[in-house]
């Protein structure tokens, strides 16, 4: 019988299959190794055969590669997945789920990332966790100097210069022992700062030789961190019907709750990448605090909802809109038009 679809559960060694026929019969469920999973693969389906992966860990690799052999590869997030387990969840069930959640019409799914993307986006996570680290590295600075008397200034900068003026300063208790372990917590924390300028540095060049993230520089609080990372987060455009649907997978847009008839908004959905989401309501506020001095229609609309609501709403609205039009510039590859931004 000709297998019509394949769900695939994949792990780091033991990949599971479920594959369907025509009749969506199950005809096919097999645990294979990762050495010989692909080569198995392949021999057993035929064109014209789609198959499905969860988006996780190494999906977008092994979609390359099997989307290189002329198969159809289709990637669903795993929180669509998970309404499509029966029962227990173990390997098996999990490959159905995913057998099963690929045939329903109105699925949504993922847009498989090219090299280059995922290039970008490694750029962005090992940034974002490094500035982590620094994070932790600082307050553990300031809670061990609490311990001997000394409070810590909130600002990482001010922390910085502080560090030197309480090694030098020889009359503030602190003991010859823990002054050798400031410095080397203070030589951590400059290491820290150093990757982080580097990675700053590594994204600069590529917002600059990426025609996309030049054009959506154009938009207002948009540099070249918010631009390439927008430009890893949409990808293809297709797998988005409007720029809502791009809005909403940040989180951008407001959380439902309506029943009969009755429709009740909340504040919005937090769903999505967190990170992104971040740089695009801090690129706001920045617009923000610059829109009073610019007379564009953009500037003026921002403005005016400020005044008549919190900071926090208008730098949300003022993201969800930059998301939207950021979208719409990729899609249509357009230039950004003043005159049409606060439409």
């Amino acid at each position: 019988m000709k297998l019509m679809r394949i769900g695939v559960d994949l792990a780091k060694n033991v990949f599971q299959v479920h594959g369907v026929d025509c009749h969506e019969k199950p005809i096919w469920r097999q645990r294979l190794q990762r050495e010989h999973w692909l080569q198995t693969l392949l021999a057993k389906i035929e064109p014209g055969c789609e198959i499905g992966m969860e988006s996780c860990g190494g999906a977008h690799h092994w979609a390359r590669q099997l989307e290189a052999r002329g198969y159809r590869v289709k990637l669903i997030a795993p929180q669509f997945v998970k309404p499509y387990v029966k029962s227990n969840k173990n390997d098996a069930n999990d490959a159905e789920a995913i057998c099963e959640a690929m045939s329903r019409p109105s699925m949504r799914f993922v847009s498989i990332k090219t090299v280059e993307q995922q290039d970008i986006q490694a750029t962005h996570r090992i940034r974002s966790g490094l500035i982590e680290q620094r994070t932790a590295k600082a307050n553990q600075i300031r809670g061990l100097v609490s311990e001997y008397g000394l409070v810590a200034p909130k600002e990482l900068l001010s922390l910085r210069r502080a560090i030197p003026c309480w090694l030098e300063d020889a009359e503030n208790g602190l003991t010859l022992r823990f002054r050798h372990l400031l410095d080397g917590l203070l030589g951590d924390l400059r290491a820290l700062d150093e990757r982080v300028k580097e990675l700053d540095s590594e994204i600069s060049v590529i917002a600059a030789s990426e025609p996309d993230a030049q054009v959506l520089q154009q938009l207002r609080g948009v540099g070249p961190m918010i631009a390439t990372a927008l430009i890893v987060a949409i990808g293809d455009t297709r797998q988005f019907s409007n720029g809502r649907q791009f809005a909403a997978s940040l989180g951008l847009t407001p959380r439902q709750h309506s029943s009969g008839g009755k429709d009740r908004l909340l504040g919005i959905s937090k769903r999505g990448d967190t990170y992104l989401r971040t740089l695009m309501v801090h690129g706001a506020r920045s617009a923000l605090r610059t829109a009073k001095s610019k007379e564009d229609r953009l500037s003026q609309w921002a403005v005016r909802l400020a005044e008549r609501s919190h900071a926090n709403v208008a730098a949300i609205a003022l993201a969800n809109k930059t998301a939207r039009m950021a979208w719409a510039m990729l899609r249509n590859g357009t230039d950004y038009q003043p005159d049409r931004a606060a439409a």
